[in-house]
């Protein structure tokens, strides 16, 4: 059985229009075929909500770069063990508090001397403006619980930032457009959980990942299948991932390529 696991942003859709009209084939093909595609992304919850509609998605998914996995109840027959029951979902957590990141960052912000402004900083009609999102999607993703997305103010001083944020216990990851600060959790941790409760179905499993960005290499790391999606880290994500194959064109165009070619078209 293959189970598809994809980050959004750049992969999915499209980096600037965020449309996915050119992976319809292959989404049409997934659910023909009755291949779970699992979407594993930086995005909140309540904005992946809104893309599981648009997608008619029905999986389990991964939010905040592996915050959290919320799997509709019922899902795996059984609750996953930890998880606990929130509205339609069982909810498997890892990361740690917004507010204690939010505070954390401005902690390393502090004595590193290096500027940010974070999400929580911003309005959402700013958010808007730099995401080139909606105002009602801006709202979505100021709705963080994992994970605080921000940009840096001083390019030189972000090494320093990063050591600041190691001394005060979390870490740092880049996205497609903003760096993020996290607590223990990662895409990978999230997704090696989920494909264990696939794979502890029965049958064989055969994990496919596609990604754009850094903070996808990880997951990308442990899929048997890994593709890489072109994007302004391409170099840097085949070094990390030199297991990957590059798909043909990047976001959902070469979603779509790469998928159907290896689920069959």
């Amino acid at each position: 059985m293959d189970i598809i696991f994809t980050d959004l942003d750049g992969t999915l859709l499209d980096r600037d229009t965020y449309s996915w009209e050119a992976a319809r084939g292959a989404l049409e093909r997934t659910r023909e075929k009755g291949v779970p595609v699992v979407l594993v992304s930086s995005k909140t919850r309540a904005e992946i909500e809104v893309w599981r509609e648009r997608l008619d998605n029905r999986h389990p998914f991964i939010a905040e770069n592996g915050g959290a996995a919320f799997i509709p109840v019922g899902y795996f027959g059984t609750p996953a063990r930890g998880a606990s029951r929130r509205g339609p979902y069982d909810v498997m957590e890892w990361g740690a508090p917004y507010e204690e990141l939010v505070r954390r960052l401005r902690e390393a912000a502090r004595a590193s001397g290096c500027a940010v402004r974070g999400f929580n900083d911003m309005t959402a009609a700013e958010v808007a403006a730099l995401c080139d999102l909606p105002m009602e999607q801006a709202l979505l993703a100021k709705q963080r619980e994992y994970d605080e997305a921000f940009e840096t103010l001083d390019a030189g001083r972000a090494d320093a930032l990063e050591e600041a944020v190691r001394q005060q216990g979390c870490r740092l990851t880049r996205g497609g457009r903003f760096w993020h600060i996290l607590g223990s959790n990662d895409k990978a941790l999230a997704v090696d959980a989920l494909a264990g409760l696939y794979a502890s179905g029965g049958g064989p499993i055969r994990t496919i990942g596609l990604g754009d960005g850094l903070n996808d290499a990880e997951f990308l790391k442990r899929m048997q299948a890994p593709v890489l999606i072109p994007s302004p880290s391409i170099t840097e994500l085949r070094r990390l991932v030199p297991g990957g194959e590059t798909a043909s064109q990047p976001g959902p165009a070469g979603w779509n390529e790469a998928v159907l070619r290896l689920i069959g078209d």
